[in-house]
């Protein structure tokens, strides 16, 4: 009885209470359009269970673009991302990837380094000259020699919580990220990285400090080798041109 004198009450009580509220007068900015994105992937410093959501001011626009149109058609898994996106054209989704990196907004600081000398000599080895007898080549091949990106499709690495890029590594080991791409590049290279290796990678990157003059030239490589524009060519999905 008493919870149903409590739904009657709040039942009537509902349009007294909507008529006191004011409307909120937005500007109708691409700004304000995506403070619902900014709510998860905000500039400030994440800890805890939101260090899962990564940074994607300054990313490549090719590549916001391309991850948002994965999510809404399914190729990328995340139901929450999926629902926001669902039914929104590609030019607002464009309208969406070209705002963010435009944004040049602060790194967070860098995560503590505490790996041995020996997990970050193996970390510098994949990064920097990749496993070629494995077939894992050099993150800087694709991501950048400062690894902030190569324009305009592939992101960059840095200013990355560890636990993040772990995470993502599991997920492309375990074919959990993406589906409906072949060849996923980075799944095939994340197959062949033992866990440790993956760990001390993750740690390393995390661990690097972004400078304003870096964080500036985020993107800015232009061109890939041919054979690694062959190898990861799933990743360069290119926007459909308006009729």
């Amino acid at each position: 009885m008493r919870r149903f004198i409590l739904i009657a009450c709040l039942f009537f009580a509902a349009p007294a209470l909507a008529a006191d509220i004011s409307p909120v007068d937005a500007p109708d900015t691409i700004a304000e359009r995506v403070k619902a994105c900014t709510t998860c992937h905000g500039p400030e410093d994440k800890a805890g269970r939101d260090a899962y959501y990564p940074r994607i001011a300054g990313k490549p626009e090719g590549y916001l673009f391309n991850q948002l149109r994965n999510f809404r058609d399914g190729r990328r898994h995340y139901r929450p991302m999926a629902f926001l996106l669902k039914d929104l054209p590609d030019e607002y989704l464009r309208e969406m990837a070209r705002h963010f990196a435009s944004l040049n907004q602060a790194f967070p600081p860098p995560e503590r380094l505490a790996s041995s000398p020996g997990e970050v000599e193996l970390a510098r080895k994949l990064i920097d000259r990749g496993d070629p007898a494995r077939k894992i080549p050099a993150c800087i091949e694709c991501h950048g020699k400062d690894l902030m990106g190569t324009a305009p499709f592939i992101p960059g690495l840095l200013g990355l919580p560890r636990v993040y890029i772990i995470a993502q590594f599991g997920n492309w080991q375990h074919g959990a990220l993406m589906r409906g791409q072949t060849p996923d590049c980075m799944s095939e290279i994340a197959k062949r990285l033992t866990t440790s290796e993956v760990s001390a990678i993750g740690a390393w990157l995390a661990a690097q400090p972004v400078s304003e003059s870096l964080s500036r030239r985020s993107g800015q490589v232009a061109t890939l080798s041919p054979e690694l524009a062959r190898r990861c060519a799933s990743v360069f999905l290119q926007p459909e041109v308006p009729q």
